[in-house]
């Protein structure tokens, strides 16, 4: 692995969307992972959807931090846009990395919803870069922000694979044009405070105790109920489904190494800005990914071992904020960090049907 700048042991942390599907399973990581961590753990804990899941995930890393005695963990349940609270916090803990996962995800909500990704994504993410820039000329600096982008910020580019060098200017959500407006501001502010920050494109990402509104969660509830589900574009949507694992991993290596500060040739500072794709490279059919999801959910004894799929299944077309492929070139985290995903769509289905089978039927 690439030479790390920043020493995560003993650090306090904030993760900020803590009781979310990537903030819980990164915090977990820390905890098992980097001695004597201290994490602050931010989340509003929102009724966006079912909340036992965001209680159950909280209760994992409960535990887990009782097996880690030299780490602390600390929940706030509390909203990014209450400025007060995120400046009481980064006064209070000091925090040497801090890490914004928290946000209103979905791009169909927010055709409908418009106003709570106001209050979180842009609000919300400005009250971070406020604070990050109050420690600049302290004792105790942020060394490092990395926060969550979205590859929905590649709108309806034809170009694929999509890189972090194609223009990004034709969002085609509400939610995709507050996430690029994240990375505007964040480099503004990299530019302006020398605030090394660092923004990861995610793409479609899934595993066991995820969001209720992703696809396969949601195809997953509807053949329970012998209910039919309906697949956008007629079969035909591809998306780089990325397993929540190597997002995490992502994730933590990143944290580890920040953008370096140095000068241009007019002496002033140049930000100190990055941004990456974190995606497994390697699109699938909507289809072929429901096929393999059907599959593993019979032989995790979700669904029975007749179940007829074909008679559930509706093909239907493209949805409104809908984009037909995804797919990241991962070519510079590759570089940059000697990473990349590459958990199979199988595997990863497996243990996500597996989850289910335990957290929802065998109680």
């Amino acid at each position: 692995m690439p030479t790390s700048n920043i020493n995560l042991t003993s650090k306090p942390i904030l993760v900020t969307g803590a009781a979310g599907f990537i903030g819980s399973n990164l915090s977990m990581e820390l905890l098992r992972t980097v001695p004597g961590v201290h994490i602050v753990g931010l989340d509003n804990m929102n009724d966006y959807y079912d909340v036992s899941i965001k209680e159950y995930r909280l209760s994992e890393i409960a535990k887990l931090a009782a097996e880690h005695p030299d780490c602390t963990w600390n929940f706030v349940c509390g909203n990014l846009a209450d400025k007060e609270l995120i400046d009481k916090l980064f006064a209070e803990y000091q925090f040497a990395v801090v890490v914004n996962l928290a946000a209103q995800a979905g791009v169909r909500y927010s055709i409908t919803n418009p106003d709570v990704y106001i209050e979180s994504n842009i609000i919300g993410f400005y009250n971070i870069l406020e604070a990050c820039r109050a420690t600049m000329n302290t004792d105790h600096p942020v060394e490092h922000l990395v926060y969550a982008s979205s590859s929905s910020v590649y709108g309806s580019n034809k170009k694929v694979p999509y890189s972090t060098e194609d223009k990004v200017d034709n969002p085609v959500s509400l939610y995709a044009a507050t996430k690029k407006s994240n990375e505007l501001m964040a480099h503004a502010y990299s530019k302006l405070y020398n605030i090394p920050s660092t923004g990861l494109r995610f793409f479609t990402v899934y595993g066991p105790a995820g969001r209720p509104d992703m696809a396969y969660f949601g195809f997953t509830n509807k053949l329970i109920k012998g209910e039919t589900v309906e697949i956008f574009n007629y079969g035909n949507c591809q998306r780089d489904f990325t397993y929540v694992d190597d997002i995490v991993e992502g994730v933590k290596r990143v944290m580890q190494r920040a953008p370096e500060k140095k000068n241009g040739e007019d002496g002033l500072p140049l930000p100190p800005y990055a941004v990456y794709n974190i995606g497994n490279s390697n699109p699938e059919k909507l289809l072929d990914f429901v096929t393999v999801l059907q599959e593993e959910l019979i032989r995790a004894k979700v669904l029975p071992e007749d179940y007829d799929f074909e008679a559930h299944k509706k093909l239907v077309p493209m949805q409104p904020g809908d984009v037909p492929i995804t797919y990241a070139d991962t070519s510079d985290l590759e570089r940059d960090f000697g990473f990349k995903p590459s958990t199979s769509i199988r595997e990863g289905l497996r243990r996500f049907a597996e989850w289910y089978h335990e957290f929802y039927q065998s109680k």
